[in-house]
């Protein structure tokens, strides 16, 4: 579950976060002002930010080419975990 909110949602939500940040710490509480807000610019900001953050994500935990994945499953009726094992 944390990983999926420092993954996915953190860098989408995190334009917004500082927005509302910023307004709360140099405007106040003015009636109106999430009518003024930059929305448009701010979505786009996190999709951008999630993008870099999935494509670096990827690039960087790849598995090693050298080795192959065995997933898990039964043998003699008991379950063997999965494991990497070379080529």
């Amino acid at each position: 579950m944390l990983r999926i909110l420092f993954q996915y949602l953190l860098p989408l939500l995190l334009p917004f976060l500082i927005y509302l940040a910023y307004v709360a710490l140099t405007r106040g509480r003015r009636p109106g002002w999430l009518d003024q807000a930059p929305w448009q610019a701010l979505a786009i900001t996190g999709v951008v930010l999630l993008t870099v953050s999935l494509v670096s994500w990827g690039l960087l935990t790849g598995s090693p080419t050298d080795e192959d994945y065995v997933p898990a499953h039964f043998e003699d009726g008991r379950i063997v975990p999965g494991k990497t094992v070379e080529r």
